[in-house]
């Protein structure tokens, strides 16, 4: 079976500044990736060539064997590509429910019954009690879950985190890992780039490192996290310490 996802040797740059430097990877079906680097190591410009907000000068984004690189955005959507932004954006004027309406109506399976789509949605993320508040009158944990939800609403093969755990305290950020690990027993692929490091090793199977738009290492979590590498590049601590 093919990978849910495959990044083959993607190229972006802006002037002097290289964000994707031969960047490969895959994403087995129902496997959760975690990505970290250092800021400005081309992390959220690969979610933003995933999710087709940026075209890459070389390279190509495969979702199950079928080449999306020149794909919009809305129809990368459908054939389930979901993601969530670090700061949550909803329409602050609808309920709860209604801002799930309306990622359920542009999602993967739109023509079918959004509105079982969301009660799904929801339920998984602990926001059932919530359905008809305004999202304006949300805490930011609740936002958070809100972010999930409506990726959730379009019923996504593939989920991409962008720091979801950012700027939470760490209860609330052990209430977002039990709502993601809610998500990952659905069996949805996951790919999270997160700096809140203990909370992204709660729910990854590998963790990838990013630095200055390459792929500096891959592997086992605990593993990479060991690694001499990351502890020069990433968390900043001397090789002999």
């Amino acid at each position: 079976m093919a990978p849910i996802l495959r990044v083959d040797r993607l190229h972006k740059s802006f002037g002097a500044v290289v964000v994707a430097d031969d960047l490969s990877f895959a994403l087995e079906k129902g496997e959760a990736l975690g990505v970290i680097g250092p800021n400005g190591a081309g992390k959220t410009s690969l979610f933003n060539m995933i999710a087709g907000v940026m075209a890459p000068s070389a390279g190509r984004v495969l979702l199950a064997d079928a080449d999306i690189t020149g794909m919009r955005p809305d129809r990368r959507c459908r054939l389930g590509v979901g993601r969530c932004f670090q700061i949550p954006q909803p329409f602050l004027g609808l309920s709860v429910f209604e801002n799930l309406l309306v990622a359920a109506s542009f999602g993967r399976g739109a023509t079918r019954t959004p509105e079982r789509q969301c009660v799904a949605a929801l339920e998984l993320t602990g926001l059932s009690a919530k359905a008809n508040t305004l999202a304006g009158r949300l805490t930011l944990l609740e936002r958070k879950r809100l972010e999930l939800a409506r990726a959730l609403a379009g019923q996504p093969t593939l989920l991409l985190l962008d720091e979801i755990a950012g700027g939470l305290t760490p209860h609330e950020c052990e209430d977002l890992v039990r709502a993601i690990l809610a998500v990952r027993a659905t069996g949805v692929s996951i790919i999270w780039i997160e700096h809140v490091v203990h909370a992204l090793l709660a729910i990854i199977d590998r963790l990838l490192v990013m630095h200055q738009g390459r792929k500096l290492i891959e592997g086992d979590p605990k593993t990479v996290m060991a690694s001499r590498q990351v502890r020069e590049i990433y968390l900043g601590v001397e090789a002999s310490a």
